[in-house]
């Protein structure tokens, strides 16, 4: 049976680089809210685009392509 996050089973259970959850009760909490808003964020961005006359194919498209161009300057830990 896959983990459930106990904060919110909508949410993911964060792993580590070795694939255990992350433990910290503090940094949950903060990739829990970090998640959400980027969610709401992006489910507004989604909303107003159409609303906009955009595509909503292309919208997700380059959410995808956003996300995928992200990099971290922390490496792998």
């Amino acid at each position: 049976m896959k983990p459930t996050n106990p904060e919110d089973p909508n949410l993911p259970v964060w792993l580590d680089d070795e694939a255990c959850p992350v433990s910290c009760t503090e940094k949950v909490k903060v990739l829990n809210e970090n998640y959400r808003e980027l969610r709401q964020l992006a489910q507004d961005t989604l909303e107003d685009g159409v609303l906009m006359g955009c595509s909503e194919a292309q919208l997700r498209e380059l959410f995808h392509e956003l996300i995928d161009s992200l990099k971290t300057d922390y490496g792998n830990r």
